[in-house]
């Protein structure tokens, strides 16, 4: 066996070894209750998504377009209103994002993963105040849980996937602070396996900053 080999196993044995985990927890939280058939199989396509997306593997996009079409309905039944629409504009960038990863780069090629300039942070920064403001006045008015956290986490989650599609370094900084936020705010709204898939993304988010900073210095 050839050392090149060795990243390769390990890389198996973690997505081996993350697969009984998940499956394990998922179906404990479904056996006793503490959560729905539904949010068992979202914890379960969710992890594999994200872990997908830290390895630059294309297949996230399928396993993205399952996850956010089943968590429109689990948080939409929570009252969580803006978050359940977030999940709808998930669907679109998704295949947005599907498209640019493979044809978005120089003459149709495959995207390369690029770090921010300052100007884009800064137009981020705007752009996430200006849209946590205009939902927390739609979310006050439609009576929405936990509005302005909803409505911040949405806007950061936004961000996050329009810059996640387009291979910017910057989106898994804006994944650290929107799963950092959500988990209190789906423990205060009893969705507490969806509390912990935030704890995994926390760390995979973790993960695939210190895996695409490897890509730009390749």
């Amino acid at each position: 066996m050839t050392d090149a080999a060795t990243p390769s196993r390990r890389a198996t044995a973690l997505l081996a070894g993350l697969f009984l985990i998940t499956a394990a927890i998922a179906a404990a939280a479904w056996h006793t209750g503490a959560a729905s058939a539904l949010e068992a199989v979202a914890f379960v396509t969710g992890v594999f998504c994200v872990w997908l997306v830290t390895r630059q593997n294309i297949w996230n996009f399928p396993l993205g377009l399952i996850t956010v079409g089943i968590y429109a309905f689990i948080f939409y039944d929570s009252r969580l209103f803006a978050t359940a629409g977030l999940q709808l504009i998930f669907f679109v960038m998704n295949l947005i994002g599907w498209y640019l990863w493979l044809y978005g780069g120089e003459n149709r090629s495959e995207l390369k993963v690029r770090l921010a300039p300052r100007l884009e942070w800064a137009l981020t920064a705007l752009g996430i105040a200006g849209a946590t403001a205009l939902l927390y006045r739609f979310l006050d008015e439609a009576g929405g849980a936990t509005k302005f956290w909803d409505a911040l986490v949405t806007s950061i989650s936004l961000a996050a996937q329009w810059a996640q599609s387009r291979k910017v370094l910057i989106c898994w900084w804006l994944w650290i602070a929107a799963d950092i936020l959500y988990i209190p705010v789906c423990l205060y709204n009893g969705l507490y396996l969806t509390a912990l898939l935030y704890g995994v993304f926390l760390v995979l988010a973790v993960m695939g900053l210190l895996e695409w900073r490897k890509a730009v210095k390749a």
